[in-house]
């Protein structure tokens, strides 16, 4: 009896220390502070950066805009649904086809996808580059990974709109593909097409994703993050799945995915495509790339891909 005894004390206090360091993660998972070290993807962080993630997570410095637009730019700033002002960079083209708006990773700022803006912009559209709440310029410190952002896609879709703009077309990577994806579902904008780079088929699975490369067990600890992120910001996290928002997704998509991504799988990518409901839908793999930018990775097939999917 005292066996048993002691062994259930031994899991009902096991229980309590993982429930409390999941609580510790997921606050520090959806924050960036204005005053903290650089922010470091995990898995390139050193092995005391790994364990202070792994017991109390990390502060994360909210990303700055490092570099501006060699091309004349409109600063300008717009108001989400729930009160937040995000900042963009408005770049117009003299004889426009239409207008690119582009939205960066978790973690990264509008400045991280001028190069990708830049071809857009050769191709003869407008862009508008935002920096999504908690990011860059715009207001605020907590990142829901994309739950609340999809009103960050709306702001900057309405503002387009009240220029004039009726070509519009979407461009995000990684947590910016993915809150596209709940954009449309959640307030069923209409864009010409959509650029979907990385999107992550559910939150559950961006956050398998990152314990991943922790190097720990996926599960529970995922299951736990998931839980108590969703509880600390008032939504039901297991409910987040973009795989499931394709449904609604009814224009032209070009979806891209690097092979070698450790982060999102090729079955989430494939459950995204197998959802879209458009009769235009590309699906493009890069043999060598990973959970960075495409554009980067391979610029020639990335360009060759971009301008086939826009110019058609």
């Amino acid at each position: 009896m005292k066996l048993l005894r002691r062994g259930l004390l031994t899991l009902l206090v096991g229980f309590i220390l993982l429930n409390t360091a999941a609580v510790f993660q997921a606050y520090k998972l959806t924050r960036f502070y204005d005053s903290a070290p650089p922010y470091v993807p995990t898995e390139q962080g050193t092995f005391w950066n790994k364990t202070k993630a792994i017991l109390f997570g990390v502060s994360a410095q909210k990303s700055r805009n490092s570099v501006l637009p060699d091309t004349p730019y409109e600063t300008i700033y717009f108001k989400t649904s729930d009160g937040f002002r995000l900042e963009g960079w408005y770049i117009q083209d003299p004889h426009p086809k239409g207008t690119v708006i582009l939205f960066h990773g978790h973690g990264g700022s509008k400045s991280g996808v001028l190069q990708e803006g830049y071809y857009f912009a050769s191709l003869g559209y407008n862009l508008l580059l935002v920096d999504f709440r908690a990011h860059g310029g715009s207001q605020g410190n907590i990142c829901t990974m994309g739950f609340k952002e999809s009103a960050d896609v709306k702001a900057a879709w309405d503002y387009t709109v009240a220029r004039g703009e009726k070509n519009i077309i979407l461009w995000g990577t990684s947590l910016g593909a993915s809150t596209i994806i709940k954009a449309i579902s959640d307030y069923n904008i209409k864009p010409k097409k959509i650029i979907l780079e990385m999107p992550f088929g559910s939150l559950l699975q961006a956050v398998r994703g990152r314990v991943r490369l922790m190097g720990l067990p996926e599960e529970p600890i995922s299951s736990l993050l998931t839980f108590w992120g969703g509880v600390e910001h008032g939504f039901f996290a297991f409910g987040f799945k973009p795989c499931a928002y394709a449904k609604k997704i009814s224009c032209p998509v070009l979806l891209q995915w690097g092979q070698k991504d450790p982060r999102v799988t090729r079955s989430e990518i494939d459950c995204i495509y197998s959802h879209l409901q458009s009769k235009d839908r590309r699906l493009v793999i890069y043999e060598n790339g990973t959970h960075a930018s495409l554009y980067e990775n391979a610029p020639g097939t990335w360009r060759k891909e971009i301008s086939s999917f826009m110019l058609q």
